[in-house]
């Protein structure tokens, strides 16, 4: 079996689904005129070849890191460019991972390890963006005049070992040509905001328990003095949309989002509650409750208890693990009180 270096370019079109239900023809003929005028003529211009194509994504192989760097870049900045002359719904965009490494020879096909961490730092990457791995870091870092965010140790999906990933950071160059408005800072200490939990039971006057027990959390997690919570006038603006994590965090200023649903059958109710680290878009914990319906208010008060209790350790053991993995010169103060704290808890015998 043949194997080969290589830089490994994977792309998709963020919010291919909403883009295709709003209008499908539409959509089609916008992605088929960005490949043909703006994507496929930089990726021959950097000498990249196109594996294959998936529906709204594409698979690129580069012989250079140099080049499929510069191609993204210059791929994310020319699509931004023709978005802002159309109105926000009709805009695409794409998200791009970049890896190095080896890859599997099949025909005309590339797969293997580096492949799929290419795909998985694809999913990282913010709309208009992209994520490069370590490997390509270090070998584009001296060449290119691009600026990189380190994020830290990614745990991905089908990937046994954490990723190292860098974040371009195009947007927050003076004349930067990236869509969308800058994003809000995140605070010194952890940030969330409380989306409102969707109501599944297909019962409209179920509405107001799900609006009660996000309602409930928004307040209870307030509580909480090491907690910076977003107001509830500003997540319940998110009511009754789809929408991605990451976008939330932008727009908020938050690293955390807490989202759930409600399903009621007969007198049950079962409540499901997931916390995200909305940076990433990585789950940090999920569960979800069942109960008999009793007291509307009792449950709203078990429930809000019951969730903040599971949810303050696990975002407090997150928080250590997060500035575990940045480099010392990257911490801030908070990060540095968390990473100490992780150095006190394990102090013991072994330790002396």
């Amino acid at each position: 079996m043949d194997r080969r270096l290589a830089a490994i370019f994977a792309a998709d079109v963020v919010g291919y689904s909403r883009l295709i239900r709003a209008d499908e023809e539409g959509t089609i003929a916008a992605l088929k005129s960005l490949r043909a005028d703006l994507i496929d003529p930089r990726i021959a211009q950097y000498n990249g070849r196109i594996v294959k194509l998936m529906g709204d994504g594409i698979l690129v192989e580069f012989a250079s890191v140099v080049d499929a760097v510069r191609a993204a870049a210059e791929t994310q900045q020319a699509v931004a460019r023709r978005n802002a002359e159309l109105p926000e719904e009709k805009r695409i965009e794409f998200r791009i991972g970049i890896n190095a490494g080896d890859v599997v020879i099949d025909g005309d096909d590339i797969h293997g390890d580096g492949v799929n961490v290419a795909a998985r730092l694809e999913g990282l990457a913010d709309a208009g963006g992209f994520c490069i791995s370590e490997s390509v870091h270090d070998q584009v870092r001296d060449r290119l005049d691009l600026p990189f965010e380190d994020m830290g140790e990614q745990t991905v999906k089908n990937i046994d070992r954490p990723i190292r990933v860098w974040r371009w950071l195009e947007a927050a160059r003076p004349g930067s040509t990236v869509t969308g408005s800058k994003p809000l800072p995140l605070p010194d200490k952890p940030s969330i905001a409380v989306l409102p939990f969707t109501n599944l039971s297909g019962d409209p006057e179920q509405e107001y328990v799900a609006d009660g027990i996000t309602e409930d959390l928004i307040t209870a997690l307030s509580k909480i003095r090491w907690f910076f919570v977003i107001a509830r006038n500003s997540t319940f603006t998110y009511k009754g949309h789809a929408i991605e994590v990451r976008q939330v965090s932008r727009e908020l200023g938050v690293r955390y989002v807490l989202e759930g649903s409600i399903r009621k059958s007969s007198d049950r109710v079962r409540i499901s509650a997931q916390l995200i680290d909305a940076t990433t878009g990585r789950h940090v914990w999920a569960e979800h409750y069942d109960r008999e319906i009793e007291d509307i208010f009792e449950l709203q008060d078990e429930m809000t208890q019951t969730i903040v209790a599971a949810v303050e350790p696990e975002l407090g053991a997150f928080e250590r693990e997060r500035a575990l993995r940045k480099p010392p010169q990257s911490l801030d103060a908070w990060e540095t009180y968390q990473r100490g704290l992780w150095h006190m808890w394990s102090f013991g015998s072994a330790s002396v």
